[in-house]
């Protein structure tokens, strides 16, 4: 019960803040503030249930407005990867999770195309192969992890190793359980031993978004290259996802995820864009001066 009270009195706190800062914030602040609930979200109330969580924007949100606000994240961010290039003392490493036609690729496209490609690299995680299956499920993702001063994106990540087999039942629960302890600590590695700082985002998309998108690849000639049979049968296992990724939530929060919802592009932008720029900003880099 006292437990419980807790929870609730964090709760309160929170949506209280939330509120205040609405109020006296400047104009575009909501942004801002909708996506600090989310992460806090994740923390605080532990576990949390993605049906009851919105996929898309408040109902307040004005798309051009949010739109030019990222546009002039944006041009802030090239200048915060120069510096965080130059100063070569952090890394970031961002971590984008979501089912199959959740945005991701868009999201790094839109988000992070801007910047110089020299500081950032994408890596996507297939199937295991031979050779990686030899290893235990970290081996191959630890090389990927990026070096001080660079940017690495996650498209998909070391916890598909949690999700696809826990679905398909390659995994039982108790290896499950195992691999998310080896995760917290391997994140924890990176953070405290190369000052790597993780953002983890899952693109929050709707069964009928999810749906239409799907069908979509079938009719748009530009999108027909993405097309797979294997994606429908996989959108039928929605609900087992559903559990899976909400224990990842529970269990993997050292780092919290951002819960962003993803059914219209141009908010899912706005949110990764704000979360990136906010926490290279926090950094408080500088550029290296000449040796005397």
């Amino acid at each position: 019960m006292m437990q419980s009270r807790i929870k609730i009195n964090q709760l309160t706190t929170l949506l209280l803040t939330f509120i205040k800062e609405w109020q006296i914030s400047a104009n575009g602040a909501y942004h801002h503030n909708f996506f600090i609930l989310c992460v806090l979200q994740t923390s605080i109330m532990g576990k949390i249930k993605l049906n009851e969580i919105s996929t898309r924007a408040p109902k307040d949100a004005d798309k051009d407005e949010t739109k030019k606000k990222t546009r002039e994240i944006q041009d802030q961010l090239d200048d915060l990867q120069n510096l965080l290039y130059a100063e070569s003392k952090h890394s970031l490493l961002v971590i984008l999770q979501g089912l199959d036609a959740s945005g991701k690729d868009g999201a790094i496209r839109e988000v992070f195309g801007h910047m110089n490609p020299q500081g950032i690299e994408v890596k996507s995680f297939k199937v295991p192969t031979h050779e990686e299956l030899l290893h235990d499920f970290l081996w191959r993702v630890h090389y990927h992890t990026p070096a001080r001063g660079m940017i690495r994106i996650f498209n998909r990540s070391h916890y598909e190793d949690i999700l696809v087999t826990l679905v398909h039942g390659w995994c039982d629960a108790e290896t499950a359980k195992k691999r998310m302890k080896a995760i917290n600590n391997f994140e924890e590695l990176l953070e405290h031993h190369n000052n790597t700082h993780i953002l983890k985002f899952y693109l929050h998309i709707s069964a009928q978004e999810q749906h239409n998108r799907l069908q979509e690849r079938m009719k748009d000639p530009t999108k027909m290259w993405k097309y797979s049979e294997r994606d429908f049968e996989e959108s039928k296992l929605w609900n087992s996802y559903m559990e899976v990724y909400e224990s990842c939530f529970e269990n993997c929060n050292k780092i919290p995820w951002t819960i962003v919802p993803a059914d219209q592009n141009w908010y899912k932008e706005h949110i990764i864009a704000l979360k990136v720029y906010d926490l290279l900003k926090s950094l408080d880099m500088k550029f290296p001066q000449l040796k005397s």
